[in-house]
């Protein structure tokens, strides 16, 4: 798991690096200009939250603003909240990183959970948005809802509270509803290239839902 971590987090600065002198250039410029591209802010902190923009880590407060491209990353018992345009929530777990890759307000974008748990949380009855969300094991279609992502029972699992997501891990596409939950299998053994072997749609049991969300803090 270690090495697929180190991937991931590589990648997300091999990204900011294509962008060449360009990036290091306007580093100098963007810092003021950041309120007119925020795309949300933290609104809750509990323990060590960091925050890496051009190679530049620092630590995170309650109301610190959010822009494209932050990579933002919990320590040990530690936890964060960030608000997204003015309904999307992303919950962080402990030891969690969340890259915001690229994100419109109120229209959608990508979302990288690079490691850890999370909840994303955008309540029912407001307009629905197409995001994306990468993770390690495969990707999740967002429209609109509220789910948990993560570590759960030996496996990497995605629980749906309220909505529908569209789950892809390899060559499987997975419909999840509203108290469904699916596995992913995080075995090297397993594993494709690709992905991990997906179960079947199946509801999740209070137990099980507790134990996601206490990960996040939420309980």
């Amino acid at each position: 798991m270690d090495g697929i971590r180190s991937f991931y987090v590589n990648r997300s600065f091999t990204r900011r690096e294509a962008l060449g002198l360009a990036g290091t250039l306007a580093l100098a410029t963007a810092l003021p200009a950041w309120a007119s591209n925020e795309i949300g802010q933290v609104i809750d902190v509990k323990g060590d939250v960091m925050k890496t923009q051009n190679d530049i880590e620092t630590a995170v407060k309650t109301g610190a603003p959010l822009v494209n491209n932050d990579l933002v990353a919990t320590g040990k018992k530690s936890f964060a909240s960030m608000l997204l345009g003015s309904e999307t929530k992303i919950i962080m777990g402990e030891n969690t990183e969340v890259l915001l890759d690229s994100f419109l307000a109120e229209q959608g974008g990508t979302i990288e959970l690079v490691s850890g748990d999370m909840v994303f949380d955008r309540p029912e009855g407001t307009p629905k948005i197409d995001l994306t969300i990468r993770t390690t094991f495969g990707q999740i279609g967002v429209r609109g809802t509220k789910f948990f992502t993560g570590k759960s029972r030996g496996s990497f699992a995605v629980f749906v509270e309220h909505g529908l997501v569209e789950v892809k891990s390899g060559e499987t596409l997975r419909k999840v509803g509203p108290g469904e939950g699916v596995d992913i299998a995080t075995d090297a053994k397993t594993r494709s290239l690709f992905g991990g072997d997906m179960s079947e749609t199946r509801k999740w049991g209070k137990g099980r839902i507790e134990e996601a969300y206490k990960s996040v803090g939420l309980l």
